[in-house]
């Protein structure tokens, strides 16, 4: 594929907005209902996503504050109160016909037992990411999701981002001949007493939940899984804040192939969210890579350069992903991203959290 190529055909993808084909064949059949299990900055995010959506709908919610969180978010999405739940009374989602699959939008710690709870309701599960805080409790949500016969997906939304699958299709076709590294990173700032910065709640770092995009993406471009690594984390503030976790990690990789890839992450620096994909005859920058909306993607592609901003806007990759997995739901399909995909990359954080000394509780 050369750049015009490129150019045109991710013109199309971007001006036929964000709904793929399964979301704009199957508007006749049944919403899928969903759970938001968790009512907080991202769950408020996926239900928006939802209300733009033809094939998803919030038709439960899940919070430890029914009387003000629940209230509020049922009469925005037209809720009745008897599907309002707590985290004591849950379990009682499995009478609720209108709830196909719960959305789990808790803190990192939580992801493991709601999952394993909903599958057991007998609901599909799509868990935020990390999928969990260890490998054991991987493999423990995918067992039970496995025996309850239910679906699990974990929400990679960059995988189903048109501007991020069309770089990569572009990339598998050759366009900037064999792959050969990567540098990438995610930087930003937590404040004192947020729950990411606890091992209870967050189970790790920046890694956990920056660090995992750079590592996802390369994972998922390259179609291997790392093999050797090196890693070095710091904590430079010495306020109390980064008491529990590290606050910024850096680290490399080998794949089988030879790839190597160099990336950092930090819960305590103002920096850009970003991946370079460099092969032996063109290359991508995307910067922003990992942010809601505006990724932004440059480069060279058989010798000629490519400069691609997506128009789309929060929450369409939300939208998309929900729509995917409601496809995958109605038509006995297998996610894009099961939760084997979760559990690979948890392998590899332990890996890289090993390799600087601070191996995953």
């Amino acid at each position: 594929m050369n750049r015009r190529e490129f150019t045109k055909l991710s013109t199309l993808v971007l001006a036929w907005k964000h709904l793929p084909s399964f979301a704009q064949s199957a508007t006749s059949q049944k919403t899928v209902g969903y759970a938001a299990i968790g009512l907080g900055t991202i769950s408020d995010i996926f239900m928006r996503a939802c209300a733009n959506s033809s094939t998803a709908k919030i038709t439960a919610l899940v919070t430890g504050h029914p009387d003000t969180k629940g209230v509020k978010y049922a009469a925005m999405y037209g809720i009745p109160k008897t599907s309002i739940y707590t985290y004591e009374t849950f379990d009682r989602i499995r009478d609720n016909k209108d709830v196909d699959a719960v959305y789990v939008g808790l803190p990192n710690s939580m992801h493991c037992e709601y999952t394993v709870r909903g599958a057991q309701a007998g609901k599909h599960v799509l868990c935020e990411k990390p999928m969990a805080i260890s490998s054991a409790e991987c493999r423990q949500m995918i067992e039970a999701c496995r025996q309850a016969k239910v679906k699990l997906m974990i929400a990679y939304r960059v995988h189903y981002d048109p501007l991020w699958k069309q770089t990569i299709e572009t990339i598998k076709s050759g366009g900037i001949g064999e792959l050969e590294s990567f540098q990438g990173g995610f930087y930003a700032q937590q404040p004192p007493g947020a729950w990411r910065l606890t091992k209870r709640f967050g189970g790790g770092g920046a890694l956990m939940d920056l660090g995992i995009y750079p590592l996802n993406a390369i994972r998922h471009i390259t179609g291997e899984e790392p093999t050797n690594f090196t890693a070095i984390l710091t904590t430079r503030d010495h306020s109390g804040r980064f008491a529990e976790v590290e606050q910024s990690i850096e680290w490399t990789m080998k794949f089988p192939s030879g790839i190597l890839a160099s990336c950092g992450c930090s819960y305590g620096q103002r920096g850009p969210s970003f991946l370079h994909i460099n092969g032996e005859k063109g290359y991508f920058e995307v910067d922003p890579a990992y942010n809601y909306d505006s990724v932004h993607i440059r480069g060279e592609v058989n010798h000629g350069p490519i400069d691609q901003l997506s128009p789309l806007k929060l929450p369409y990759q939300f939208t998309i992903e929900a729509e995917h997995f409601s496809d995958c739901i109605r038509n006995n399909k297998e996610p894009e991203s099961p939760g084997e995909e979760g559990l690979k990359d948890m392998l590899a954080i332990e890996a890289i959290y090993k390799a600087a000394g601070a191996p995953i509780a």
